[in-house]
């Protein structure tokens, strides 16, 4: 069910300006934030730092409620004290409503960004002027008819390379296809729309993925001119993906800092259904006959290439066991003069979630999860571990916040801008400055590095989040049936009035491979679930990240084992450490590998007052027959369903760790949300479950969304979500 992003916190300096006494007079009370509260809050997006680390450029997308829509516009603002006044954000003056993508060039003295406002989104360039942080003559750069993404400059400045989705079997576009290649895909394209024929022809598995049918078009590697603006076609031809369908976003290449070389990523397997198995190739721009030349070697998925800003180096993500798309994420450097690439530390069991440069190249920048904690680091080119955010670091001056980080830009004076959240305020951009000397913590050559001061950048926010009562998370340790140390965390509702008993919304994770913390969500929001009266309990079971490897595997072919047994340990554990929990009243709400488990505890206990299954899966055999990421069943139920047949239940994972099986203990009230565009976890999943609560007469209620795929996104959908959760919640428990 794919891991969710990484949710996890560390207390350091707050980011926050402390009130003075006189503010605090003055305040008003807080209130419990509001599903409308959430959607006025403005969400940051995309970051992108100038060359000389002057000037900031960001995306922030607004929620228009009423209009159901949600706009993103690009904002520049000074980073440095530009010494008249403060640093106020301003319009990108060259943009549009909806554009995003803005990059800065290597000179500093021009920026692209992407735009639709003519023929469909394309490249647009315009100048910049370092010294007011003003932008001018905007011009379109790509006019391709499938349409221009994830742009990125070459170092030198004079090309862009660029992804499109084009038909493959259409010539190839290029400086000398006098415009046969983009002619086809248009007419292609054209005749598709037109066509009062809709049905489609499949040859292939993966002909639909998340929320959408693929079609015919394949994404490939575009480099386009400057000057003159021509382009042709990297990965010519190709029938694969470049870079692969990814959730995580972004193209998946880097360009090497002569503007020489291009590193990307791509699956080379013939069916990618059932395959995680990315490598990084790398191609010679300067030869337009040159084929690409694959460097990484694991089974596994590598991801995220980057050279390191002397040239000397490309490093990766790599995960090395096939198939499975929760392995480890390692950090692998690769000598690009001796051609060898080596796992930089093996030792460290945790995931490399994102990576950095440091601009001398001596250095890189990691996020990682620990134990509940988002940390920023800094790795030498040796692999050792040198500097780590000190999680007890107190100021008598400054309050504590915990935060994830992510999107590190290391600059040249040793300080780092960061895009930064909690589960008590969505994300800003932060930048922190190290003046400490670090010290040596012990054998493992773990150092401590003190972040002095921070400095918010940006402030998008802040005045909504005064008014709003966000209580601070809380986090609690328990031990599992096998001795395992797990960890939990809890919300108590505003106004929390410890002689109260409160009822409780129980979370349950999805993945199975994420884990909850401390970090900010439109979707999931912890303090939203917390803000009508309710304790917030959230356990991090088997299959967890940000633990070490070895819990993350506890879930495979143990579904509705450990995981389940972690969960309930968990939350007996919350029930004796916070007297103020009822556990007379309780509901279990869980969405994706959550929504599983919510499933799951329907048969196996009925300590819940009601349930909420968000896109679960309930009939693995059936769910195994109608998703698109085959590698993903066939990892954890350990093969197909028909390797069992024949074989008792008890051998086989699909029906041994099957919600359906336990049908007949169903009992407790249940809440069915489910998407049509949900192709993770085919819409009959839910239907399946509704039924047979119908059929067991067991109270139930299906909320069903025709245009959501696996996550509901749409605002008015949201509200509906939230609304129709509270009420079934309110309705068993109060």
């Amino acid at each position: 069910m794919r891991k969710a992003p990484l949710v996890v916190s560390l207390a350091v300096a707050s980011l926050l300006t402390p009130s003075s006494p006189a503010q605090t007079a003055n305040a008003q009370p807080k209130r419990p934030m509001t599903f409308e509260d959430m959607m006025l809050m403005k969400r940051l997006g995309d970051t992108a730092v100038s060359p000389d680390g002057k000037w900031l450029a960001y995306s922030v997308t607004t929620v228009d409620l009423d209009q159901n829509k949600k706009t993103a516009e690009l904002f520049i603002q000074a980073i440095a004290d530009t010494g008249s006044g403060p640093n106020e954000p301003k319009k990108l003056t060259v943009a549009v409503p909806g554009d995003s993508g803005v990059q800065f060039a290597p000179d500093g003295r021009s920026v692209l960004f992407l735009s639709g406002r003519e023929n469909g989104q394309q490249i647009w360039l315009a100048d910049f002027d370092p010294a007011t942080g003003e932008t001018s003559n905007p011009k379109k750069l790509t006019a391709i008819s499938t349409e221009a993404d994830n742009a990125l400059w070459t170092p030198d400045g004079r090309s862009v390379v660029f992804t499109s989705s084009v038909h493959p079997d259409c010539p190839a576009i290029g400086p000398a296809d006098d415009g046969v290649g983009d002619k086809c895909n248009a007419d292609r394209d054209k005749a598709r729309a037109e066509s009062k024929v809709k049905a489609q022809v499949f040859t292939h598995l993966l002909y639909r993925h998340w929320d959408h049918f693929t079609g015919e078009k394949r994404s490939h590697l575009f480099l386009a001119a400057v000057e003159g603006g021509g382009m042709r076609d990297l990965t010519p031809n190709d029938p694969h993906d470049v870079p692969p369908f990814s959730l995580e976003g972004g193209g998946g290449f880097a360009i090497a800092p002569d503007s020489k070389e291009l590193a990307f990523t791509e699956n080379l397997d013939e069916v990618p259904a059932i395959s995680t198995s990315a490598s990084i190739f790398t191609l010679d721009l300067t030869n337009p006959a040159a084929k690409p030349v694959k460097v990484s070697t694991s089974a596994g998925g590598n991801f995220n290439p980057a050279y390191s800003p002397d040239g000397k180096w490309l490093a990766w993500r790599s995960q090395e066991r096939a198939g499975y798309e929760s392995d480890k994420f390692r950090l692998f450097i690769y000598d690009r003069s001796a051609k060898t690439a080596k796992d930089l530390m093996p030792k460290f069991d945790r995931w490399i979630d994102e990576f950095a440069w440091a601009p001398d190249s001596g250095l890189i920048y990691i996020v990682s999860g620990e134990n509940g904690a988002s940390m920023l680091a800094q790795v030498s080119l040796g692999g050792k571990l040198l500097n780590t955010f000190n999680p007890n670091w107190e100021s008598g001056e400054v309050s504590l916040s915990r935060s994830e980080w992510s999107d590190p830009h290391p600059l040249k004076d040793g300080s780092v801008i960061v895009s930064s959240m909690s589960v008590r305020r969505p994300s800003e951009v932060v930048r922190l400055y190290n003046t400490a000397e670090t010290q040596a913590t012990g054998p493992s050559e773990l150092t401590t590095l003190l972040w002095t001061k921070s400095e918010h950048l940006t402030h998008l926010n802040e005045a909504l989040l005064a008014q709003l009562d966000l209580p601070k998370m809380e986090d609690f340790w328990f031990t599992a049936a096998d001795k395992t140390k797990l960890q939990g965390f809890i919300i108590r509702p505003p106004g929390f009035d410890p002689a109260k008993k409160y009822p409780v919304k129980f979370l349950i994770h999805g993945g199975p491979q994420g884990a909850w913390g401390d970090a900010w969500s439109y979707r999931w929001n912890a303090e939203l679930f917390a803000a009508n009266g309710y304790v917030v309990v959230m356990i991090n079971p088997r299959g967890s990240t940000g633990y070490g490897q070895a819990i993350v595997d506890g879930v495979n072919g143990d579904w509705g084992g450990k995981p389940f047994s972690d969960l309930m340990l968990g939350l007996d554990e919350a029930e004796k450490k916070f007297p103020f929990i009822d556990k007379n009243r309780e509901a279990a709400l869980g969405a994706s590998y959550g929504g599983y488990m919510a499933n799951w505890v329907l048969g196996h206990t009925d300590r819940f007052k009601c349930i909420v299954s968000h896109d679960g899966m309930f009939n693995p055999e059936s769910a195994y027959g109608t998703t698109e990421e085959l590698w993903f069943n066939e990892w954890e139920f350990k093969g197909h369903p028909w390797d069992y047949y024949g074989k008792p239940d008890a051998e086989n994972p699909f029906r041994k760790w099957s919600p359906a099986m336990s049908a007949r203990n169903f009992k407790t009230p249940t809440l069915v949300i489910h998407g049509q565009l949900d192709y993770r976890l085919d819409v009959s999943e839910g239907f399946q479950l509704f039924d047979t609560l119908q059929r067991l007469k067991v109270p139930s209620k299906m909320l069903y969304f025709p245009d959501e795929g696996h996550w509901v996104l749409k605002p008015l959908n949201s509200r509906l979500w939230w609304k129709t959760v509270n009420d079934w919640v309110d309705e068993w428990t109060k």
